[in-house]
């Protein structure tokens, strides 16, 4: 049998059932009717380890019967329970455990090397079983010995119980395990072995600690040179932050080896720190897999960490540290002083993790899950150390970490972030040079709450990039409640016209179909801000002649940034008075300017250009200017319309030049404009635009309007918080009080509109490839291309199946032949079929409007509902 070995690693809980060994039968037989060699890895049947080392406790004391009859009736139970022979499977283990029990209790000893061969035996039961299982229900599986594949090193500086019960096993390329697993896979489709043992040279029995079937699986995978190792688990793949915690934490899809190794050590349970290195050295993908939902996407854990922009990708928390800080002014610039210090720490065998120094101290942190920190051994430690210097512990510290790549790149950005820290005791700091993490050693009850709001900051309402982070923990353990928990998130016109909906999709798809009454609440809502004089609709979110109208008739004014724009509003509206409408181009041309100005519109002028070169189009006329206040924010890059990278408006240092020319032109200032970007949920965004523009008055006398801009964000997934509109009111309401002189507008409008649209699509075909199920329906970047562009998430739901249980996790694309046309990486559905609708949530901004005929594809179609 040909092909590259794949390695798939199976814990306890994902072997302890009927059901679960189901899914192992079925992942193996698939990877190999994908030309894959599928090596499984499985460890001892869930709590069947600690059985087994009570069993070495109660054999001491003559008392392992008990035990033992327990250990034989779970693996009896689950042979019948799988439909095998038990005593054929495991008859041979479970006799010689019995003998290895009696023994014990005879010599009244438990040396390392006979706990090592009690323990063993819970993954040769395991597997054991599982071999049989498979070959019997139509795959056959090869049972091999893995401590006839891996043997330790022998490392005599070690102390033997640490060479028989933490061994460690090299991970090079192998050659002849290669060729003997091609000896295997001959006669097999599959191979089954353990995790967790190996031998010695002498052939006897070690173990690789716990947590040891992850770094067996790795070491396989490295000295296979496999495809890929696969960890399967009971839980996703690695979080933005410990689900115990915080419920709220996100997915993280793709993490590189370092970022994973930073989590791990941080106390992930989903992944043992010691089995990344085996596959990082080697360059071998590794993929954390759910079981109880095989067809979803988890983590990949991938090599090459990642130039650009930096991202957080976790915040970790670790308890039960001490801290040992270390004062002296003799340590400076005084050769041999760390090793002198440190060599204290070796010879009581402490574990130092984290290390911070200054000219005149040193603090470093242990680790009480990996050291013994008695009293005895710190009164010990510190007795030792006051030969160098003064030395304290502090006891009760725990570190915080931001996990992620280019750390340092984000230091400009963690103002606000750190601001969490500024009535807490910060005991010590660490960058690592890796720059994959900072780290605050803080006072240990504080810590779930600065995890709690680091986590809300960095990742609670922002934009976040789908391809790198996936559903919420509390999103994906949704499912086991009812219908209407299952689509409470639901927009509540979707649910109630389901049937008009899928009527106007039996007309054709891709149709954008938009909900009156949803649209007339977010009017009412910006009519109800008493802070904000007048509310411009920005006309490029949706230019539909019907929206235009009852935005028109709500009295509100329109914001344009093209010519097109501005007939279109002069087309739906007729009557609408020319100064109800703020023409506000970026680099257009002249005739463009003009019209617009013969039109009798306001216009803004955006940059020195327009008025110095055409200082005659605005001789006599009041204007606008547009501010870049050196601000930019949003959901992406592509919608942050301030800063100094950005196109739009005219920078602070040169305003004393814009007012020059501006009275050179005989134009007169009236207004003063500003856009900071889109899709902004923190209230304080608005707030501060309108100081900064309000601190401009004094040298722009004339000015009556400070136009905040638009940006008001939009709930886009589960559980994301609204926007404060109450909150921002109040905010804008304290400065226009102190600046009553002067108007305030807002420019909403993907505030306006997205809410109260949806786009329907259809399924055309349904296909699986590498273990990835690919939806596909009829309308892509062509039909919706924020997802494209700028990485937007959009809930997106089989519609024909509104109220089925959602079991399928698949990746939403379309037709147009462009690897970047997805709609949504791994969505849970309902199991979509051909022909199904499909529906895209919170589509009414920016969806028609962008759309396009690329691959010459249709226009999508529009209808409101009355």
């Amino acid at each position: 049998m040909s092909g590259r070995f794949v390695v798939l690693k199976f814990g306890g809980t994902s072997v302890a059932t009927p059901e679960r060994w189901r899914t192992i039968l079925e992942q193996a037989s698939t990877r190999a009717a994908a030309g894959l060699r599928p090596v499984v890895v499985c460890s001892a049947l869930s709590k069947v380890t600690d059985l087994l080392q009570r069993l070495v406790e109660e054999a001491l004391l003559g008392r392992q019967q008990a035990v033992l009859e327990d250990l034989r009736e779970r693996h009896l139970q689950l042979a019948a329970r799988l439909g095998v022979d038990a005593t054929a499977a495991v008859g041979a283990e479970l006799a010689e455990l019995e003998r290895l029990a009696m023994g014990i209790s005879l010599v009244k000893e438990q040396s390392p090397r006979l706990v090592a061969r009690v323990l063993a035996i819970g993954e040769l039961l395991s597997t054991r079983l599982g071999a049989a299982f498979m070959t019997a229900s139509g795959l056959p599986t090869a049972w091999l010995d893995a401590r006839t594949a891996l043997t330790a090193t022998d490392d005599v500086l070690r102390p033997e119980s640490q060479r028989v019960l933490n061994a460690a096993v090299d991970d090079d390329k192998d050659a002849a395990l290669q060729q003997r697993f091609d000896e295997l896979f001959a006669s097999h489709r599959a191979v089954i072995t353990q995790g967790f043992i190996a031998r010695d040279r002498d052939g006897a029995t070690v173990l690789l600690g716990r947590g040891g079937s992850d770094t067996s699986a790795s070491i396989f995978a490295a000295r296979l040179q496999a495809a890929r190792c696969e960890i399967w688990t009971d839980v996703p793949g690695i979080f933005t932050a410990d689900p115990r915690v915080l419920p709220s934490a996100i997915l993280v899809k793709m993490a590189s080896f370092g970022e994973a190794q930073e989590i791990a050590s941080m106390g992930a349970k989903v992944l043992h720190p010691r089995s990344i290195a085996p596959c990082r050295r080697q360059r071998i993908p590794i993929e954390l897999r759910w079981t109880d939902r095989p067809e979803m996407e988890g983590t990949v854990i991938v090599g090459g960490e990642r130039a650009g922009e930096g991202q957080v990708k976790a915040v970790c928390h670790k308890r039960g540290l001490t801290l040992i800080s270390m004062d002296t002014p003799g340590m400076w610039q005084v050769v041999g002083f760390l090793a002198d210090v440190f060599a204290c720490f070796k010879q009581r065998g402490l574990s130092v993790d984290l290390v911070s120094t200054s000219e005149m101290n040193v603090t470093v942190s242990l680790d009480g899950s990996a050291n013994t920190l008695d009293a005895r051994t710190l009164d010990a430690l510190v007795q030792e150390l006051s030969k160098y210097c003064r030395a304290r512990v502090i006891p009760g510290c725990a570190a915080v970490s931001l996990v992620g790549r280019r750390i340092r790149a984000l230091l400009h950005q963690l103002g606000p972030v750190l601001s969490v820290f500024e009535e807490q005791k910060i005991h010590l700091v660490s960058q690592a040079a890796s720059d994959l993490n900072l780290t605050f050693v803080v006072d240990e009850e504080q810590a779930e709450r600065l995890v709690r709001s680091l986590h809300a900051l960095l990742f609670t309402n922002r934009r976040l990039p789908e391809q790198t982070f996936g559903p919420s923990w509390r999103e994906l353990f949704e499912d086991g409640a009812g219908p209407s928990s299952r689509t409470a998130h639901v927009p509540p016109w979707w649910r109630a016209r389901r049937d008009e909906l899928l009527a106007v999709a039996k007309a054709g798809t891709p149709v954008y179909v938009y909900d009156r009454q949803t649209l007339d609440e977010s009017l009412d809502a910006l009519a109800g801000m008493r802070s904000v004089d007048r509310v411009l609709y920005a006309v490029k979110a949706n230019p539909l002649p019907e929206v235009l109208r009852r935005v028109a008739q709500r009295g509100f004014g329109f914001e344009c940034v093209s010519l097109g724009e501005v007939e279109a509003v002069s087309a739906a509206c007729a009557g609408t008075e020319p100064a109800r409408v703020l023409y506000t181009p970026n680099f257009a041309a002249r005739a463009e300017v003009a019209r617009a100005i013969e039109l009798g519109v306001r216009v803004t002028v955006d940059s020195l250009f327009m008025l110095d070169r055409w200082d005659e189009l605005f001789r006599g006329r009041e204007v606008f200017l547009r501010i870049d206040t050196g601000v930019g924010r949003g959901h992406h890059d592509h919608v942050k319309t301030g800063g100094q990278q950005s196109k739009f408006g005219i920078g602070l240092g040169d305003l004393d030049q814009a007012r020059t020319l501006a009275d050179k032109a005989g134009a007169r200032v009236v207004g003063l404009h500003a856009h900071a970007g889109s899709g902004i949920l923190d209230v304080g965004n608005w707030s501060e635009t309108a100081l900064t523009l309000a601190s401009l008055l004094e040298r722009f006398p004339d000015v009556q309007v400070l136009d905040l801009g638009g940006g008001l964000g939009v709930p886009e997934r589960p559980g994301q918080a609204p926007l404060a509109l109450d909150d921002l009111d109040s905010a804008l309401a304290k400065v226009k009080n102190a600046n009553p002189s002067v108007q305030l507008w807002l420019e909403p409008g993907r505030f306006v509109v997205a809410r109260a649209g949806a786009l329907l699509l259809r399924v055309t075909q349904v296909k699986s490839k590498g273990g990835i199920t690919f939806v596909g329906v009829d309308g892509g970047m062509n039909a919706l291309i924020r997802p494209a562009l700028y990485g937007a998430y959009h809930e997106i739901v089989n519609l024909s199946r509104l109220d089925d249980k959602p079991t399928q996790t698949a990746t939403v694309v379309g037709p147009i032949c462009e690897s970047g046309d997805v709609l949504g990486h791994a969505r849970r559905l309902a199991t979509a079929r051909e022909g199904d609708v499909v529906l895209v949530g919170t589509a009414g901004a920016y969806g028609a409007v962008m759309a396009s005929r690329y691959n010459l594809r249709g226009l999508p179609a529009e209808r409101v509902l009355d």
